[in-house]
């Protein structure tokens, strides 16, 4: 029940950053279907394009609520913004695999 609660809460971020990013005037190419665009960095963002399969993640959940609390639905990028360093996203993320 939490793991559905909590993909559900994950879902609820991601269609509001969705939401707020198509109605960005930032153009900013579509990442393919099964997938999403995040944008990370600290001073300068990079943008990665990972697998939809990380929403069940708890650790890449925890960075999504880390992205609310600092961004809210408005990211500065037209797209999810994650505000962390690329290491330690990259570092979050290579456990999933």
């Amino acid at each position: 029940m939490a793991l559905v609660r909590s993909l559900l809460g994950a879902k609820k971020i991601l269609g509001r950053s969705v939401t707020a990013a198509s109605t960005s005037k930032r153009t900013t190419s579509a990442a393919p279907k099964g997938f999403l665009a995040v944008y990370v960095g600290e001073s300068q963002k990079k943008r990665y394009v990972v697998p939809i399969s990380y929403l069940s993640q708890p650790s890449f959940q925890a960075l999504l609520s880390k992205s609310e609390e600092e961004f809210g639905f408005d990211h500065p990028m037209g797209g999810l913004t994650i505000p962390c360093s690329e290491d330690i996203f990259i570092t979050v993320t290579s456990r999933f695999q």
